[in-house]
């Protein structure tokens, strides 16, 4: 066919092009001061993979000892392909590993294996680590020395490493949803096309780089692998600084899952934009209570984006009107009825005017003059009947510490949620709520909803702390519900 483009085919076994059979795999060695190691690491890789390796690339990250001249030495009489480089100035541990995974990239290669020149990590068992990635199994392949139970400890694994290590991989693997062994080996294999996907250049240049890339690993949905490595501790010299490094790992997975969450600042989150019902102590239960107290009746649920909290005041048998701007996928089927209308604008002449219950939940900080629609809400309400309405708190601490230290911006969800465009505390709404001759029935503030990071329902780790911080939660809104309550909801009778 003239004129086409061709089209390459895929080798699904190895998901490389068709024609090419074998991967290229590299090894990238990582350096630093390990002259009186890095011959015997490299000479203890096994001959069924020297006989196949593409290249190995040797990064000295500009020791002070003889790591380079002795990788020169080496690369003289070795039996692979190999370069060595040495760094004008220390680029630091991820540093490090960001240079050699560019000239993996650069140079083709499928496959590269992180080796540390201490021979920490057994080279012996390279070829368990790259078949996973060879066979289309894995896009990274983990070296864990605690899957075989007892074999970190018997390999020489100091005791304070080993209780962290467990410690910080169980509050890892709790906030990120995943079950890895082990977070905190540095014996890895990539295949580079995942590493392609990776905004490696924005990662740290420090330790805690192997943890932001399990993170970026998990954004991008790549498929990870452990198998179990031997644990050989010997007279290596560690220059990882303990504390500094809890610390950032459990910074860089904080503040993953408050990304994944919609917090901690800008829009780019894989948090649905479905709107999230608040259960069990969150506003929409509230509201929900309320509703019980009310015989079957007419409800307007206005702003009722898909319907879900609709469907469950229909369940309490009252005929609900849905009322928003759009028709939302599967609205129809959870209403009763459902009127199209701008909320920034007067509402329909023909709503009807005889609701038992006009449910505003959080609504009036997405409109321009919640003074107009609060007084258009009230009017559609029956004598005797009720005003529901709830706003997020602007006073709550989490928007006041970001303010504090000079990092406001728009969430994806909460007090920040990037559709506010109004911000209320206190002051301001029980103001604008008696602006508007509405008197307050019942005031109601619920907390921090800390059930995002784990389901407190279950009894495990997760559950019992989020349980913990839930009730300590609560106690602090009662004692300062300014500072640490997080919505406001109030019943309201038209005057």
């Amino acid at each position: 066919m003239s004129g086409g483009r061709a089209v390459q085919s895929t080798d699904v076994s190895t998901g490389l092009p068709a024609g090419r059979r074998e991967p290229r795999v590299g090894v990238l060695v990582v350096a630093y001061n390990a002259a009186s190691t890095l011959e015997k690491t490299l000479n203890r890789l096994p001959q069924s993979f020297v006989d196949t390796v593409d290249h190995v690339m040797v990064c000295d990250d500009a020791s002070a000892d003889d790591t380079y001249e002795i990788g020169l030495r080496f690369r003289d009489t070795a039996r692979f392909p190999i370069t060595v480089v040495k760094h004008e100035r220390n680029l630091g541990y991820g540093g490090n590993q960001k240079a050699g995974y560019r000239w993996a990239l650069e140079h083709g290669l499928d496959v590269v294996v992180l080796l540390h020149g201490d021979g920490q990590y057994a080279p012996e068992c390279i070829e368990d680590l790259v078949a996973p990635l060879v066979s289309g199994e894995a896009d990274a392949v983990f070296g864990s020395r605690m899957l075989d139970k007892g074999g970190a400890r018997a390999g020489g694994m100091p005791a304070y490493k080993y209780v962290g290590n467990k410690i910080l991989t169980r509050f890892q693997n709790t906030l990120t949803g995943q079950r890895l062994s082990e977070w905190h080996s540095g014996y890895r294999a990539y295949r580079t096309d995942a590493l392609a996907d990776l905004d490696l250049a924005a990662y740290s240049d420090d330790f805690d780089f192997d943890t932001e890339i399990i993170l970026g690993l998990i954004r991008a949905r790549k498929r990870i692998v452990e198998v179990p490595i031997p644990t050989y501790y010997g007279d290596e010299i560690c220059y990882v600084n303990g504390v500094k490094y809890a610390r950032d790992v459990a910074g860089d997975v904080v503040r993953h899952w408050a990304t994944e969450h919609g917090f901690g600042g800008g829009v780019q989150s894989l948090e649905s934009d479905e709107y999230a019902l608040k259960d069990e102590y969150g506003s929409h239960a509230v509201l929900l209570e309320w509703l019980a107290r009310h015989e079957p009746g007419r409800v307007l649920d206005a702003g009722c984006y898909d319907g879900r909290f609709a469907q469950r005041a229909r369940v309490l048998g009252h005929h609900v009107t849905g009322l928003d701007r759009q028709k939302h996928e599967g609205v129809a089927e959870r209403v009763d009825e459902f009127i199209e209308a701008d909320l920034n604008l007067p509402l329909p002449h023909n709503l009807d005017a005889q609701y038992d219950v006009v449910v505003a939940g959080d609504i009036l900080e997405h409109v321009v003059e919640p003074h107009l629609l609060l007084t258009d809400l009230a009017a559609k309400v029956r004598p005797g009947g009720e005003l529901l309405v709830s706003v997020p708190n602007f006073g709550h601490w989490y928007p006041r510490g970001r303010i504090a230290v000079g990092k406001f911006d728009y969430d994806q969800r909460g007090p920040l949620d990037r559709g506010h465009i109004r911000f209320f505390t206190r002051d301001m709404i029980e103001r604008l709520l008696a602006d508007c001759g509405l008197s307050v029935l019942e005031t109601r503030i619920v907390g921090t909803p800390f059930n995002t990071f784990a389901d407190s329902s279950q009894d495990n780790l997760g559950g019992r702390v989020v349980r913990r911080i839930e009730r300590t939660d609560r106690g602090l809104v009662r004692a300062w519900p300014r500072l640490f309550g997080y919505q406001f909801l109030y019943r309201l009778e038209v005057a």
